[in-house]
C-alpha cells in the first residue's frame, strides 16, 4: 500500500479507537465553475487507493459543484489527538453497483429521506418534509430503490498532507504528492 494511504489508515484506526464522537466526520470544500467556494461536513464511508468515498444528492449545492468542478478537498481534525489530514484531488462518481450496496445498508427512515430531501432547495416547513417521507414509505413500504440522483462521490487523492501538531506550534507537516512517477514525500515549515 502506498505510504501516504497507510499513515492515512493508522491515522484514522486510531481516531477511531480513541473516543471521538464522529472520527469519520471531514470538511469536504468545493467549488463552482467560477471558483466561488463553499464547505460543509460529510461523513466518510467508505476509502481505499482508489480514494475517500462520500453519498449526496446529486442535485444539492455540493452536487451541483461537483458537476461544474470535478475536484475537492477533504480535511479531517482531530483535535483531541492534535493531528489534521488535508486531501486535495479529482472526483468521480462510485460505480451504481457500490452506490446501490451501500443504499441498501442505510436504515429505512435514511433511504426514505434520501428520496424525500430535496437537498439544499428552500423548504416551505416541516410538515412538508414530513408529508413526503409517509407518503414514500406509503409507495415503497420496506424497500426504496435508490433514487437515481443518489450517488457516491470518491475524491481521487493527489495531494496529502499530515499535520501533528507541536509544542511552541512547531508542527510536523508531511506532504505526499503524485506525480508522474508515483508518490513524493516531503515535509514542510509550519
Amino acid at each position: 500500500m502506498n505510504e501516504a494511504f497507510q499513515l492515512f489508515g493508522e491515522w484514522f484506526e486510531a481516531a477511531k479507537n480513541s473516543g471521538i464522537k464522529e472520527p469519520t466526520a471531514v470538511n469536504l470544500a468545493t467549488a463552482d465553475a467560477a471558483g466561488n467556494p463553499s464547505v460543509r461536513v460529510v461523513l466518510l464511508k467508505a476509502w481505499d487507493e482508489r480514494g475517500f468515498v462520500f453519498y449526496t444528492n446529486a442535485n444539492s449545492r455540493k452536487g451541483k459543484e461537483l458537476a461544474a468542478n470535478a475536484k475537492a478537498a477533504l480535511n479531517f481534525y482531530w483535535m483531541d489527538m492534535e493531528r489534521q489530514i488535508r486531501i486535495e484531488g479529482d472526483v468521480e462518481m462510485v460505480k451504481d453497483k457500490e452506490a446501490d450496496d451501500y443504499y441498501n445498508s442505510r436504515h429505512l427512515e435514511k433511504r426514505l429521506g434520501a428520496w424525500a430531501s430535496k437537498q439544499s432547495e428552500v423548504l416551505k416547513s416541516r410538515d412538508e418534509l414530513v408529508t413526503s417521507i409517509e407518503e414514500l414509505r406509503q409507495k415503497y413500504g420496506e424497500n426504496p430503490p435508490r433514487p437515481e440522483f443518489w450517488h457516491g462521490f470518491r475524491v481521487v487523492p493527489k495531494r496529502f498532507e499530515f499535520w501533528q501538531e507541536g509544542e511552541f506550534r512547531l508542527h510536523q507537516r508531511d506532504v505526499f504528492e503524485k506525480g508522474g512517477k508515483g508518490w513524493k514525500h516531503y515535509q514542510i515549515y509550519p
